[in-house]
C-alpha cells in the first residue's frame, strides 16, 4: 500500500444503524530483516490521543447496539448464575501465629472482608466455629482488619495486591491498585488504632515486613513494567531515604522479594522464563548484604527452602536440611534433600539425596539423563529407582514441589495430564532420609471421587484438580488440601498424615436446582497431525445432548453431530488448564453445550516436554492441537461446526487468532479475551513492557530473520483477512474483550486487530473496559455480568437465544 492510497478516504466514517467504526488509515512502515510491513493501524498506539478516546467510544457504542437484542438473554445468566452462588459465605480460618484468619462475602458487597480471631492457645489448631451469615465483626473477639468494600469506596477498579502482618499482629502492610495497570501503592496500618504511617511505597510490585515490623523490603519496575530492583525501607523513617539493596541489570529476568517459610530470610528471587536465581538475607542482620544461595547458571532453575527433621539425629538433635527443587540434571525437575550438617557452602544443584525425579522422555535435555530419552514420545511410562513407588511407570511425570513440616511432609507433582499429591509423616521421611531410601509417600485420592472415568484411550484418569493449600504454618499437625473438578464443587479437606483421618472442613455448596449426577465428564485423547496424544476434557448434561448413536459412542457419549459445542485453550508458559468447577458453566450445559478444553502443547499438563514442544519454533504446535481436537470432535459427531465457539484469553488469545487464520471454517464464532494477537510487533520492540523477558518464550524476533519469518506467519494481525479475501466467506463471529490498562496485552493489539477484521467485513465486536487491567473489571458482580455478557454473545452464536 502507496503512501497515497493510505491517505486517500480518510474518515472515521459512519456508525448509522449496525455499521461499525471506520478507523482511519495512517501510512507506517516496518522494515525489519528485509522484509517490509505496512500497518495502517499503528496509530492506535498514541492512547493519549483524542481520536483514540472517539475511536474507543463509537467501538463500545457499536459493541452495546449489537448486543443489545441479547440484554434478556444476560439478565437470565446472570440470575442463573447468582442463584447459584451462596453470597453471604465465609472462608474457613486459617492460622498463623497468635490469629484465625478468615474472609467474609455479604449479599449485595462486591468484595471480601478480611477478618480474624485471636487463638485460644498454642496447641489451638481447631478452627473457632464462626457463624457465615453474621455480620463481619459480630462474633465474640473477632476484628475487621480489612474491608475492601470501604476501602474502594470512589475507586471504579480496585485490587489488592498483597499484604504481609508482623509476627505479633499489630502491623499490616497492603498494597492496592486502583487502575488496573498492576502498580500497587502500599501503606502501612496499625491494626490496634487503625492510623496509618505517613511513608506510602507508590507504584510498587511487592513488598514485605520483616517478623517484627521493623523493615520493609520492596520490589520496584521499570519502565517496562518490569519488577527489577529492591529497595530496603526502614519502617518510622522517609522512603526517600531508603536503600537499593539489589537491582536485576539482565531485562530477561524479573526479581521480586518476600520472605522464606520459616521466615529466618529474606529471600530475592530473580528470573526469566529459563533460568532462576535465590538470594538470601538473615532477617536478624536486615542491613547485611544478600548472598545467592547458589550461583545462576544460565538454563537452570531452581527454588530452596529450610527445614529439620526434629530430634532424628544420633543423639536426639536436629538435623537441619535444605530442601532444593531444580532442573541442573534432570529437565522436569527433582528435589534434592541437602543434609546442612555435612554440606558446607558454597553449595551446588545436585548435591544431596534425591527424594524424587521428573521423566526426561521427550524433553530437549532428556539425552543428558538418559540416551534416547528425548525422542521418545512424552507419554513413556517412566521408572527411577530414587522415586517413590506412587511415581513408578507415570507418564508425563514432573516434580512441582515439597514441603516439610514439623509433621507432615508433602509432596506435588503432575502425571498423566493431571495434578497430584503425596503425603506422609515427618517421622517416615526422617527414616528413609537417613536410610538412603525411597520415601514412602502415599497419594491423596479422595473417597469422595468415587469410581474413576475411564477414557479410551491412554488409561484410566480422575478428572479433578489437587494440591495441597492453606497451611501457612510449620508446627500445624494436619495438612490441608483442596480438590476440585468440571462437575465437582470445590472443598477443603485436611488429614491428619499419622492416622489418615481426612475430614472435610468446607463444601463448596452450589444453591438452586443443582445435582452433580446430572453431568458427565471424560477426557480423551485425540492424535494431532505429527502423531502426538493431545488430552482433551469432555463435560455435558447427560440429557441434554441428542440421542442418537455415533462414534462418540466410544467415548461413552451420544450424539449425532448437531450439537453446540464450546471448545477452550490456552497452551503457554507452560500453565495447565486443570479440571476445576464454574457455576457460570452449568447455564452453558443446561443448554445442551458441549464444553471442552484442549490441553495443547505449550502448556505443562505433560510436563517441560509438553511446554517445550509449543514454544519458541515449537509454537505452531499449540494451534494444530487445537484444530486437529476440533475437528476430531466434529468429526465423531459431538458438535457442528455450525455451532462451535471457541474461547481463550491473554496468551489463548493469540491461539484464538491463529486458528481462526488457520480453520475459520471450524467455528461459527471466536472469543478472544485480552488478546496478544500482534504478537510480532510487540516482540519486536524491547522497549514495551514485558518484551525482552518474552524472547524465552516466543523466540528473539528482533535478531533472529529465522524466528522473524516463523512468527509473522502465524501473528493473527498479520495474516488476518483483507478486503476482498475469500476467507472472509467462512471467517467466523469475532467478540473480543480489552482493557485500556492493560500491561501485559496493550490495548493497541486487539484495537488493531478488529479494525482490520471489520475493513474486511469480518463481523467482530469489541468490548473495551476503560478503569481495567489484564484481569478484567473488578468487584465479583460486575465479574458476574461480565461472565453473563461474554456467555450470552457465545450461546446466541451457537443458535441458542432463550
Amino acid at each position: 500500500m502507496t503512501d497515497e492510497q493510505c491517505e486517500s478516504g480518510m474518515s472515521q466514517g459512519s456508525t448509522r444503524g449496525l455499521e461499525p467504526p471506520h478507523a482511519r488509515l495512517v501510512s507506517h512502515r516496518r522494515v525489519m530483516h528485509g522484509d517490509v510491513v505496512e500497518d495502517p493501524y499503528e496509530w492506535m498506539r498514541d492512547k493519549d490521543s483524542p481520536e483514540l478516546a472517539a475511536y474507543v467510544k463509537a467501538q463500545n457504542e457499536y459493541c452495546e447496539r449489537r448486543m443489545a437484542s441479547l440484554h434478556g438473554l444476560r439478565e437470565t445468566l446472570f440470575k442463573e448464575f447468582t442463584s447459584h452462588v451462596e453470597q453471604t459465605d465465609m472462608s474457613v480460618p486459617v492460622r498463623v501465629n497468635g490469629y484465625w484468619y478468615f474472609s467474609r462475602t455479604r449479599e449485595g458487597s462486591q468484595y471480601a472482608v478480611s477478618c480474624r480471631i485471636a487463638v485460644r492457645g498454642q496447641d489451638d489448631w481447631d478452627p473457632p466455629q464462626v457463624d457465615p451469615q453474621a455480620e463481619p465483626g459480630s462474633m465474640p473477639g473477632e476484628q475487621v482488619y480489612f474491608d475492601a468494600n470501604r476501602e474502594s469506596q470512589g475507586h471504579d477498579f480496585f485490587r489488592v495486591g498483597g499484604m504481609d502482618i508482623s509476627r505479633d499482629g499489630r502491623w499490616l502492610l497492603v498494597g492496592v491498585d486502583t487502575d488496573g495497570d498492576e502498580r500497587y501503592d502500599y501503606r502501612i496500618r496499625d491494626l490496634e488504632t487503625g492510623e496509618e504511617l505517613p511513608e506510602v511505597f507508590e507504584g510498587i510490585s511487592n513488598a514485605c515486613f520483616t517478623p517484627d515490623a521493623a523493615w520493609v523490603f520492596y520490589t520496584v519496575l521499570d519502565d517496562a513494567w518490569r519488577p527489577c530492583a529492591v529497595f530496603r525501607h526502614r519502617v518510622g523513617t522517609p522512603v526517600a531515604d531508603d536503600v537499593e539493596v539489589f537491582r536485576e541489570r539482565d531485562e530477561r529476568f524479573w526479581a521480586g522479594v518476600g520472605l522464606s517459610f520459616d521466615e529466618r530470610h529474606v529471600v530475592i528471587g530473580t528470573g526469566s522464563k529459563t533460568t532462576s536465581e535465590v538470594l538470601m538475607l538473615p532477617v536478624d542482620d536486615p542491613t547485611g548484604e544478600f548472598v545467592p544461595f547458589i550461583p545462576r547458571r544460565e538454563g537452570v532453575e531452581y527454588d530452596v527452602s529450610f527445614a529439620c527433621f526434629e530430634g532424628a539425629g544420633e543423639h536426639g538433635e536436629d538435623i537441619p536440611v535444605a530442601v532444593v527443587d531444580h532442573n541442573a540434571q534432570n529437565p522436569n525437575f527433582q528435589i534434592d534433600v541437602i543434609d546442612m550438617r555435612t554440606h558446607k557452602p558454597p553449595y551446588r544443584l545436585g548435591e544431596g539425596t534425591c527424594v524424587a525425579a521428573g521423566s526426561p522422555y521427550g524433553c530437549e535435555q532428556g539425552d543428558r539423563v538418559l540416551a534416547g530419552a528425548s525422542g521418545r514420545p512424552v507419554g513413556t511410562p517412566y521408572h527411577d529407582p530414587r522415586n517413590p513407588d506412587i511415581l513408578q511407570g507415570a507418564r508425563g511425570l514432573s516434580i512441582d514441589g515439597i514441603a516439610l513440616h514439623r509433621h507432615f511432609v508433602a509432596l506435588s507433582y503432575r502425571a498423566d495430564s493431571l495434578p497430584h499429591v503425596a503425603v506422609m509423616t515427618k517421622d517416615e521421611a526422617a527414616q528413609d532420609f537417613l536410610h538412603a531410601r525411597p520415601w514412602r509417600f502415599r497419594e491423596l485420592v479422595p473417597d469422595a471421587l468415587g469410581s474413576p472415568d475411564t477414557a479410551s484411550e491412554g488409561g484410566e484418569a480422575r478428572l479433578y484438580s489437587i494440591g495441597a493449600g492453606g497451611n501457612p504454618s510449620y508446627d500445624a499437625p494436619r495438612m490441608r488440601y483442596s480438590f476440585t473438578g468440571y462437575t465437582r464443587p470445590g472443598e477443603l479437606h485436611e488429614i491428619d498424615p499419622r492416622t489418615g483421618v481426612d475430614t472435610v472442613l468446607k463444601r463448596a455448596h452450589v444453591l438452586g436446582d443443582f445435582d452433580t449426577s446430572r453431568y458427565a465428564e471424560r477426557r480423551i485423547w485425540v492424535t494431532a497431525r505429527d502423531g502426538e496424544h493431545v488430552p482433551v476434557s469432555l463435560v455435558w448434561r447427560r440429557d441434554r445432548l441428542s440421542a442418537t448413536p455415533g462414534e462418540a459412542e466410544r467415548f461413552g457419549i451420544r450424539a449425532d453431530g448437531s450439537s453446540p459445542m464450546f471448545i477452550l485453550g490456552y497452551g503457554a508458559y507452560e500453565v495447565s488448564s486443570d479440571p476445576g468447577f464454574s457455576v457460570a458453566r452449568l447455564s452453558l450445559l443446561d443448554r445442551g453445550v458441549l464444553y471442552a478444553v484442549v490441553h495443547t502443547r505449550g502448556g505443562g499438563e505433560m510436563g517441560r516436554a509438553w511446554y517445550e514442544q509449543g514454544r519458541r519454533m515449537n509454537k505452531k504446535h499449540t494451534f494444530e492441537d487445537f484444530v486437529d481436537a476440533t475437528r476430531a470432535l466434529q468429526r465423531m459427531g459431538l458438535a457442528s461446526p455450525a455451532r462451535t465457539v471457541a474461547e481463550g484469553g491473554s496468551a489463548g488469545g493469540l491461539l484464538m487468532g491463529a486458528i481462526a487464520n488457520m480453520a475459520p471454517e471450524c467455528y461459527a464464532g471466536i472469543e478472544a479475551d485480552v488478546p496478544f494477537v500482534d504478537a510480532l510487533t510487540s516482540i519486536l520492540d524491547p522497549s514495551l513492557p514485558l518484551t525482552v523477558t518474552e524472547w524465552d518464550e516466543w523466540g528473539d524476533p528482533l535478531h533472529d530473520r529465522g524466528v522473524y519469518a516463523y512468527m509473522k506467519s502465524y501473528s493473527p494481525y498479520e495474516n488476518a483477512p483483507v478486503p476482498k479475501d475469500a476467507r472472509v466467506r467462512d471467517f467466523p463471529k469475532i467478540f473480543v474483550t480489552t482493557s485500556m490498562n492493560d500491561t501485559r496485552v496493550l490495548y493497541v493489539e486487539p484495537l488493531k486487530w478488529v479494525a482490520r477484521l471489520q475493513a474486511a467485513g469480518v463481523d467482530a465486536v469489541e468490548k473495551i473496559e476503560t478503569e481495567a487491567g489484564h484481569g478484567g473489571t473488578s468487584g465479583r458482580y460486575r465479574q458476574w455480568r461480565e461472565i453473563s455478557y461474554e456467555n450470552a454473545w457465545c450461546l446466541a452464536t451457537m443458535g441458542i437465544t432463550e
